[in-house]
């Protein structure tokens, strides 16, 4: 019964008046939302430039401070106002923030051991679950990374406790690509594997004090080569790969070299299918 006391205690009665000043706050929050949001986007879609982005990006902050106002006005209607209802009130929200922010805080604890632990940093290269790119920065909840299609891509910190992270150069200014040639199993190995490294060779973005190896493997359906080489820059390594691809696909064509005839049910590694590559990199 005191406990029962002491909980009745921490909120007001609730009559018509209160009542009244909820609908009144509830209906003008809304209200607020709804208008703020469609001046906002009716004044953002009518500039230009830089202005029109920071005009969206108020949309949500804008709705955030009416929430936290209105929030602000309904606790005291319906909360007694004292310190033990406050203090209280303070603990349970917290312990809900707590809890619902367990991920976020997670991602924080995460890009301290990444400072540590460095699996990743500006200029790298890197794959991260399904996400291939450059690190652009490394913030303290998550780490930016831009793709080959120009995407940014925030990836949080918290994927260092459950993925693999795959590091191309690893800091370094060497980065290894990979580019695939599948032929029909009637040619000679030998040639096609000279001709292949004379490719890299003769390439412009080839970094030239790096290895170069041409590796052939046999399958039933043919024979794969892999051209494995560096580029100068890990930035140009697509351009690289495409270079490297254009021309091995000529001089094997102007040899009279078939590429092979895949069966339907041919199981390829993605990684190494005709004019993509792995990257791999070295120090």
């Amino acid at each position: 019964m005191e406990e029962q006391q002491k909980y009745a205690r921490l909120f007001n009665d609730i009559d018509s008046e209160a009542l009244i000043s909820l609908g009144i706050v509830l209906l003008s929050t809304i209200v607020l939302i709804i208008v703020s949001q469609r001046g906002l986007n009716w004044l953002g879609n009518r500039l230009h430039g830089q202005v029109r982005f920071r005009i969206f990006a108020l949309v949500p902050m804008t709705r955030l401070l009416i929430l936290i106002t209105a929030l602000a006005i309904i606790v005291p209607i319906i909360v007694e106002p004292s310190l033990r209802n406050m203090v209280t009130l303070m603990g349970a929200l917290g312990l809900a923030i707590g809890f619902a922010m367990k991920d976020y805080v997670s991602s924080l604890i995460a890009g301290v051991v990444s400072a540590v632990e460095l699996p990743y940093r500006p200029g790298d290269w890197v794959q991260i679950g399904d996400t291939y790119g450059e690190v652009k920065h490394v913030g303290l909840r998550t780490v930016d990374i831009q793709t080959p299609d120009d995407d940014l891509v925030y990836v949080p910190h918290l994927k260092l406790w459950d993925h693999a992270v795959y590091n191309a150069n690893n800091g370094g200014a060497s980065l290894q690509c990979v580019a695939s040639f599948y032929l029909h199993p009637e040619h000679e190995a030998g040639w096609v594997r000279k001709a292949l490294r004379d490719v890299a060779l003769t390439s412009a973005y080839l970094k030239f004090d790096q290895p170069i190896i041409v590796v052939a493997e046999e399958k039933p359906w043919g024979t794969h080569y892999r051209i494995r080489a560096y580029p100068v820059d890990p930035r140009q390594q697509f351009l690289f790969i495409t270079d490297l691809t254009l021309r091995g696909k000529k001089v094997l064509s102007a040899a009279g070299v078939q590429s092979a005839m895949l069966p339907p049910d041919a199981a390829l590694d993605n990684r190494n299918a005709v004019g993509s590559a792995s990257s791999r990199g070295s120090d």
